[in-house]
Parts: C-alpha cells; structure tokens; sequence
C-alpha cells in the first residue's frame, strides 16, 4: 500500500493538479504563440519549479515525451530520490493538446479523471529551454534539453516570470545530473 501511495503522489509529477480550482484574479497567463510538438518532444531536464509536495525529495529530475499512435502524447517523468544517487523513481502520464491553434495549452493526466494545465509560457526559438507554468502561478518548470543552464539565460527567465507576475522567490533550483556532451 505505501508503495501504491508513493507512486500515486509522484504521478503527479509536472501536471498542476487542481490548479484551476482556485479563484485568481490575475491576468490571464500568457502562452507562447506557437509550439512545434514535434521540435518539443524528447528528454528535458528539469532546471527550477516552485516546489510541489508530490515532487518532495525529487532531484535530477526529467521529462520525456513521445507521440502515441492516437496523437496524444506520452509523459514518462523521473526523478531521484533526496540525491544525485538516490533511488529512480518515474512515473508515466498521458498529455493532450487542448487549443491546436498554438498547441501551446496542454492537459497532462497520470491518475485518471484527474488532469492538470500543463501551459508553455517562454520558449527558447530552438527549442534549447522552455517554461511551463499554470494559469494560477502556483506551478512551475524550468527546463532544458541539457542539464546546465547559464546563469544569464536563467536570469532572463525570472526577469520575464516576474512580469508574468509569478512570485520568482518560491521557484527553486535542483541539483542536475551533469551530461558529458557539449552544448
């Protein structure tokens, strides 16, 4: 039973559960006009989020996605456990494209009924970095195709949450695994 719960809690990995529950009086989030599926596919190492309870512990963290056959895509998210060399977990999810004019408002569920807003909000034009946010600002994910970020590309990442009003102090930086190649 407990490993059920621990795999039920990191399933929730990425999507923003129960995000639109909440009454927000923000503007509304601002997406990126346009998002080639098949240029955002692939492995993304996680940078920086706004730390979530289902993500507790988690370092190292990354996100796969692929096409299904139906056209839907597939999530496979893993993680660390409290270290670099902690124990794996992952956890599978499925996401779809819920406005096909910018492809850039997704749904991502791994726990059937439940889905979250999965929302690309910045975008690097060749696809090196993105950031994934909800319209509440409560979630967030900066990530990259490697598992290193330059501070000046970063810094201009908070510069531009910040006028997306997200609350840039809760996000936090975790430990990557460092990649042998060069970017």
């Amino acid at each position: 039973m407990k490993k059920l719960k621990h795999t039920i809690v990191f399933a929730m990995l990425f999507p923003a559960f129960f995000a639109g529950c909440a009454s927000n009086k923000m503007p509304e989030l601002k997406t990126v006009e346009k998002v080639d599926l098949s240029r955002y596919l692939g492995l993304w190492y996680e940078i920086a989020r706004i730390d979530q309870t289902f993500q507790k512990g988690c370092v190292a963290t990354t996100a796969e996605y692929s096409l299904k056959d139906d056209g839907r895509i597939k999530v496979l998210n893993k993680c660390r456990k409290n270290t670099i060399d902690g124990k794996e977990k992952s956890a599978e999810g499925v996401a779809w494209v819920v406005d096909k004019e910018t492809n850039a408002k997704l749904k991502v569920s791994f726990f059937w009924p439940f889905s979250g807003k999965y929302w690309v909000i910045d975008l690097e034009p060749e696809y090196k970095w993105a950031v994934v946010g909800d319209p509440s600002r409560e979630y967030l994910w900066i990530l990259s195709r490697s598992p290193e970020m330059d501070e000046e590309t970063y810094e201009g990442i908070m510069k531009r949450l910040k006028e997306q009003l997200y609350d840039i102090s809760k996000i936090q930086k975790y430990p990557q695994i460092k990649s042998d190649k060069k970017n």
